[in-house]
C-alpha cells in the first residue's frame, strides 16, 4: 500500500473494503519509526492514533463517516491539541499541554481525521532551515546532509517521507512554502483572516496563517474547505463563505501571468532554478497564456519592512513567556527580577533572542518612529500596489526560494544568507494575498525546486485549480 497516494484514491479503497483506516495507520507510524532519523516528529501518538483508526473504520461501515475519514494528518509544534503536548520547539514550554483545541485542530476532528502526531518546527516557527528547533534539527528526507527548510521543516518532511498524508503548519513569511520546496512537496499559505488563528501559538499575529502542506492539490483543497471559514474565537478572521475547494474544476481558461523579471535574470538565483523557471514559462506560452514581465512593487524594502514588523510583533507576543503562568521556569533564581530574567535567557533558543531584542529596539521610544512606523507605512503600501497589479494579472510567478535546500550548517552563521531564503515568499503575507509553491523539477544535485503561484486576495479556489493545471503540464 503506498502512503503517497491521494487521499480520494485512498478513500475509495477504504470504502470499499480493500483498506482499513487502521492499516493505513499502521503504514504511515511504521514509515516515522524507520525515518527516525529524520527527527520530523517530537511527539508519535501511535496508540492513540491506532484506536482512533479503529474508531473509523467503525463510522465508515456504519455510513456516518466524516469527509476527512481515514486521512493520517500531522501537525506543527505550534497548533493546540487538547491533552497533548505543546511546545513549539521551545525549551521555555518544556512539559506544557494543550488545555483545548484550536479551531483547525477541533474542524479536523470533527471530520474523523487521524492525528498521528506533532511536529518538529523551529522554535515559535522562527526560522528558514529547522535548525533552530530544542528537539534538534530536521532532516531532509532527499538528502539527510541537507535542511528540509523552515519554519515547517518537520511537517514538510513528514509528507514528503509518507509519514502522514497532510501536515498543517504555520506561515507567517514562507514557513510553509519554503520548507515544501525544499522538499517536493505542495504547500499553500492561504489568504490572511481565510482561517482561524484561534489554537496557533503566535509568532507575528498580523502575518501568522495556518497553511497546509500535501503531496497532491485535491487533497490539500479538501482540508481547507473543512478548515476554512468564520470562527467566534478570533476576531481576525473573514466572514466571507467557505468556497467548494474540494471541487476543483479543469483549467482551460487562457489568461495574463506576470512573472518575476528578476528571477529569469539575477545571477543570484541558482542557475538550475532559473532554468527551471524559464522553462515553465515558456510552456505556459506554448498552451496560449500571456505572460510578462514585471518589477514587484517595493521589492527592495520587502525583507525589511517584514522582519521589522514580524521582531516588533514577536517582543510583544513572546512577553508572556516569563516563567510565572506556565512552562519551564529557571531553578537558578533567587529573587522575582532574576526569575524573569534567567527564565528568558535559559528557555529561550539564540534566534528567539536575537528577533526578541530586534523587536524590542525597534518598538523603543527613541526608533518607533524612524523603523516600525515607516515599515508599516511600505506595508500598506506594498498591499495597495499587489492589489493593483492583481487587477491586471490573474497570477503572479516565481522561485519559491533562491536556492535548493543547503547543507545542515551552511548558512547558521551568516543571518543574513539565512534570511534571504525568504526573498520570495515573504511578499505574499505583507500583502496578506494567497500563494502557493509546487513542485518544478530537481536540480543537479537531486534537490527538488519549487515554483510559487500568487494570486487576489481569497482566490484560493482559482490558484488551486491553475496550479493542478500546471503540474498536468509537467
Amino acid at each position: 500500500m503506498a502512503v503517497g497516494n491521494s487521499f480520494s484514491e485512498l478513500s475509495n479503497q477504504i470504502h470499499s473494503g480493500k483498506l482499513s483506516v487502521e492499516s493505513l495507520v499502521l503504514s504511515c507510524l511504521s514509515n516515522i519509526k524507520k525515518n527516525a532519523h529524520l527527527n520530523a516528529f517530537v511527539e508519535v501518538y501511535d496508540t492513540e492514533a491506532i484506536l482512533c483508526a479503529k474508531e473509523v473504520d467503525s463510522k465508515i461501515k456504519a455510513g456516518n463517516a466524516g469527509k476527512l475519514a481515514g486521512m493520517v494528518i500531522g501537525l506543527k509544534d505550534v497548533l493546540c491539541h487538547k491533552g497533548h503536548g505543546l511546545q513549539a520547539g521551545s525549551k521555555i514550554l518544556s512539559n506544557f499541554k494543550s488545555l483545548f483545541n484550536g479551531t483547525v485542530v477541533q474542524r479536523l476532528l470533527d471530520e474523523d481525521a487521524v492525528i498521528i502526531g506533532r511536529q518538529n518546527c523551529d522554535e515559535f516557527a522562527m526560522g528558514s532551515s529547522n535548525e533552530n528547533s530544542a528537539f534538534g534539527v530536521v532532516r531532509n528526507a532527499q538528502n539527510p546532509d541537507c535542511v528540509p527548510g523552515g519554519s515547517s521543516g518537520g511537517s514538510a518532511v513528514a509528507v514528503q517521507a509518507d509519514m502522514c498524508l497532510i501536515s498543517i503548519g504555520s506561515d507567517t513569511g514562507g514557513s510553509v512554502r519554503q520548507p515544501s520546496a525544499f522538499c517536493g512537496t505542495i504547500g499553500l499559505k492561504p489568504t490572511y483572516s481565510r482561517i482561524s488563528r484561534y489554537g496557533l501559538i503566535a509568532y507575528a499575529s498580523s502575518f501568522d496563517c495556518v497553511g497546509i502542506i500535501g503531496r497532491n492539490i485535491d487533497d490539500i483543497g479538501l482540508v481547507l474547505e473543512v478548515v476554512a471559514g468564520k470562527d467566534e474565537f478570533d476576531s481576525t478572521v473573514s466572514q466571507k463563505a467557505v468556497e467548494n475547494y474540494s471541487q476543483l474544476n479543469t483549467w482551460n481558461e487562457k489568461v495574463k501571468i506576470g512573472y518575476l523579471k528578476q528571477s529569469v535574470e539575477s545571477e543570484a538565483i541558482l542557475p538550475e532554478i532559473r532554468q527551471s523557471t524559464i522553462a515553465l514559462i515558456e510552456k505556459l506560452k506554448s498552451e496560449g497564456h500571456t505572460l510578462e514581465a514585471i518589477d514587484l512593487p517595493f521589492i527592495d524594502y520587502v525583507l525589511p519592512a517584514y522582519y521589522i514588523l514580524t521582531t516588533a510583533e514577536a517582543s510583544s507576543n513572546l512577553s508572556r513567556y516569563d516563567g510565572v503562568k506556565y512552562g519551564y521556569r529557571s531553578p537558578n533564581a533567587t529573587d522575582l527580577e532574576s526569575m524573569y530574567k534567567k527564565t528568558r535567557s535559559e528557555g529561550f533558543g539564540k534566534e528567539v533572542k536575537k528577533r526578541i531584542m530586534l523587536g524590542t529596539f525597534v518598538l523603543s521610544a527613541s526608533y518607533y518612529d524612524a523603523y516600525y512606523t515607516k515599515a508599516q507605512k511600505i506595508r500598506r503600501l506594498i498591499q495597495d500596489s499587489t492589489k493593483k497589479l492583481m487587477q491586471d494579472y490573474s497570477f503572479i510567478l516565481m522561485p519559491t526560494t533562491p536556492d535548493v535546500a543547503f547543507k545542515l550548517g551552511e548558512k547558521t552563521s551568516d543571518p543574513l544568507a539565512m534570511y534571504l531564503a525568504d526573498i520570495f515568499t515573504v511578499h505574499a503575507n505583507l500583502a496578506g494575498i494567497p500563494a502557493i509553491s509546487i513542485p518544478n523539477g530537481k536540480a543537479k544535485n537531486g534537490m527538488p525546486i519549487g515554483i510559487q503561484v500568487m494570486s487576489e486576495l481569497f482566490g484560493e479556489k482559482k490558484i488551486l485549480e491553475f496550479s493542478k493545471y500546471i503540474l498536468s503540464l509537467n
